[in-house]
């Protein structure tokens, strides 16, 4: 009787046990699992604001008809930005290229500098030109020294005339490339006046108080962290090309 209950058992096997097939074995499988608390994960969110880029564009100066420099040019380091006016009034902007090499001759010749006096130039309507390479130091007829100045001429007579928007946004957006260029605070703009006082109105009565109140450094310590600036050249045929413009009739 007792061989007759096990008949069909397999030594070892429970007497209800039998084999389960592939499928079986899988669906146990997925039913065990899915009885598992679900794993959680945690990413932090990416940052959703991004500084915006603006570039401002620069024409090289063989696009202007710059001459080489000569002999004598002094290397420095750049620790503070400083703002002049050619002093000059300028009545009708597509002079503008034609007077920044007007004054080049003037340095280089009456003046007996090595280069134009300044690193770069704007005029009425906000087109920067490349002057001396910022590398090096600046000259000036007045007595202070402009090593470690960074030096931006507007071209005009600010005393007679006013200053244009289009050009003040380009000087605002050149330092404050500079600040992040060369490392020196927005505070450090001054004005040609604020260190030869007595020997100059320069950059003009209409400019200053730009400066002597500390708004323009406002402006660029603002535009420092509202935007990154980048500063491109325009060169050969491009440059050329910009200048036509500016002086087409």
């Amino acid at each position: 009787m007792l061989a007759t209950g096990l008949a069909g058992c397999q030594p070892g096997e429970a007497p209800d046990a039998r084999r389960q097939t592939p499928d079986e074995l899988t669906t146990a499988a997925s039913t065990t699992v899915s009885t598992l608390p679900p794993v959680v994960t945690t990413t932090q969110p990416a940052p959703t604001t991004t500084v915006p880029v603006r570039v401002i564009e620069v024409i090289e100066r063989a696009g202007w008809g710059a001459a080489a420099a000569g002999a004598g040019m002094e290397e420095h380091v750049v620790e503070r930005l400083t703002i002049h006016h050619t002093g000059v009034a300028l009545e009708d902007n597509r002079e503008a290229p034609a007077r920044l090499r007007a004054h080049q001759v003037f340095h280089q010749t009456d003046r007996g500098w090595p280069d134009l006096a300044y690193h770069f130039a704007i005029d009425r309507n906000g087109n920067i030109y490349e002057g001396r390479g910022p590398e090096f130091r600046g000259d000036t007829a007045t007595s202070y020294d402009p090593t470690g100045h960074f030096l931006v001429v507007l071209e005009g007579n600010f005393d007679v005339e006013p200053t244009a928007e289009a050009q003040l946004g380009s000087l605002r957006r050149l330092l404050a490339w500079a600040v992040g260029r060369y490392s020196v605070g927005a505070g450090t703009i001054q004005s040609h006046r604020d260190y030869a006082p007595g020997e100059t109105s320069c950059p003009g009565d209409n400019l200053y108080p730009l400066v002597e109140s500390g708004e323009l450094a406002r402006a660029v310590g603002s535009l420092v962290t509202e935007e990154v600036i980048e500063l491109i050249y325009l060169r050969g045929e491009e440059a050329v090309a910009r200048v036509s413009e500016i002086e087409a009739p």
